[in-house]
């Protein structure tokens, strides 16, 4: 049965308890890809089946060109899709209720109105973590990217996320208005920080004074936000049809999510807390756990699994070798590397990440854990190797994770397949990688990558040590070793 407004009563799955046709905009969301439909936009769809939040519902604002394709097919579903929440044991669906509208892009100026209607209280933003025009030099923003000097120069018609917040800001301010919040929701170390200082900056290059206007009035809390969820395919279009419904946009995703926001909202917010978000004075704890346990357990699934051929991550977590790795690398380096964090339990938390990645039902890919290297190791994995080392403590299986990652961007996995490119700087990872094999030192000489960590001798030597082994012995011969002691 088609996924619409005139079918929801007849559908298949749980839908939603309210009047959709009561709800009013109160968030613009710049990116509406499947993690914010799985994520921000589920927990809203709950509080507005408690009765509350109707005026918080959701409004895309389209940027990129293939978000018109994304718009279209919502839009023949009245902006309806179904979310499938899937445990080891079932699958659930539910029709998300919590969007109303979805601004097509190309149209900055109706983008830049929704901001200005002082009923928006929060512009929200999942777009990803390389959206952010970061310099990996210097990890600040690079107000001298071209598609950001456009909007410096042009800023009644900006282009990129960042002009039309700021065009947005612009007529509030000049309006004698409450600004409205903005809330990334991106999986970015203080997310929050970066985004101030993306919007502050890209308001400085056209009028200073408006800048200094954000970065005093403007809210911009951080926050830490957790769930699994993969890419749409064939695969699961096939799957929702077989449960019932017609939905060309289904989003298939683990039952575990989470949500720790710091309560910085001064124009208003809906009542997360009411349906399972944390509201904190600071986030950063949970963050840090999340970072160094969860995304930089992805990372050392994903590089030993992908040079030995293997496809899903759960098929990952049913080989010894690599969940022996896992195992031994966050107990002994990654754990005790992470602060406490209240009311929480960080060996618990590890065995939650072990069990969502062994959910057979997710289909997550090796392949997407490998993605975009280059900026999730300054992330995820060399902060921790950093603190460590600082501390004097060991750093062998994170150097081992390392070289994994070079043996990976060498770009053939142990049986000689072809690793295709997995990286915005794939060539150039390649190619030092390939240097690396005979000079290991040329990989850690990526400054942007590594920064002053690449350097230290202790590091330097467990790196070369495994890299020299994974090329003379394999993966699986190396991981032995380190497991084994």
């Amino acid at each position: 049965m088609k996924l619409n407004n005139a079918n929801l009563s007849s559908l298949p799955a749980a839908v939603p308890g309210y009047d959709r046709s009561g709800l009013t905009g109160g968030i613009v969301h710049f990116g509406l890809g499947n993690f914010h439909r799985a994520h921000q936009a589920v927990y809203l769809d709950r509080l507005m089946n408690t009765g509350e939040g109707h005026d918080f519902a959701i409004i895309g604002a389209g940027v990129m060109p293939a978000d018109a394709k994304a718009r279209d097919v919502l839009a023949g579903q009245d902006f309806l899709y179904t979310v499938v929440e899937q445990s080891a044991d079932a699958s659930d669906p539910r029709v998300v209720g919590a969007m109303i509208d979805y601004l097509a892009p190309g149209d900055p100026a109706a983008v830049i109105a929704k901001l200005a209607d002082p009923a928006t209280k929060i512009a929200s933003l999942t777009i990803t973590e390389g959206g952010y025009f970061i310099d990996a030099a210097t990890g600040h923003f690079d107000k001298t990217h071209p598609a950001i000097a456009a909007d410096g120069a042009n800023p009644a018609a900006p282009k990129t996320v960042f002009g039309m917040l700021v065009a947005g800001l612009k007529a509030r301010r000049d309006a004698g208005e409450q600004s409205f919040t903005v809330m990334c929701c991106d999986n970015i170390p203080h997310n929050g920080v970066i985004t101030k200082e993306a919007v502050v900056e890209t308001a400085r290059l056209s009028d200073p004074a408006l800048a200094d206007w954000i970065a005093a009035n403007v809210a911009f809390p951080n926050g830490m936000v957790d769930r699994i969820t993969p890419a749409t395919s064939d695969r699961e279009r096939a799957m929702i049809r077989d449960m019932g419904i017609d939905d060309d946009s289904p989003v298939f995703c683990e039952d575990f999510i989470q949500w720790v926001l710091e309560d910085n909202f001064p124009a208003g917010r809906p009542a997360l807390e009411k349906v399972g978000v944390e509201f904190v004075d600071d986030v950063t704890p949970w963050e840090l756990m999340k970072i160094r346990i969860l995304n930089g357990g992805h990372a050392v699934i994903a590089y030993p699994a992908g040079l030995m051929d293997i496809h899903f991550v759960h098929e990952a977590m049913e080989n010894d070798l690599v969940r022996g790795f896992l195992r031994k690398i966050e107990n002994e380096e990654i754990i005790p590397a992470v602060p406490p964090v209240p009311n929480t339990d960080l060996q618990a938390y590890f065995a939650k990440v072990e069990e969502r990645c062994a959910n057979p039902k997710i289909g997550d890919t090796v392949r997407r854990l490998c993605l975009d290297g280059s900026n999730r190791q300054p992330k995820f994995i060399i902060p921790t190797i950093a603190d460590r080392l600082k501390a004097g403590q060991a750093v062998d299986g994170l150097a081992l994770e390392s070289a994994l990652w070079c043996r990976y961007c060498a770009g053939k996995t142990d049986s000689g397949a072809v690793i295709e490119p997995n990286d915005p700087n794939w060539d150039h990872l390649t190619k030092v990688a390939q240097d690396a094999k005979d000079n290991p030192d040329a990989w850690l000489a990526m400054s942007e990558i590594y920064g002053d960590t690449g350097k230290n001798p202790q590091f330097a030597a467990a790196f070369a040590k495994w890299l020299a082994a994974l090329w003379q012995d394999g993966t699986a011969a190396t991981l032995r070793r380190y497991i084994d002691g």
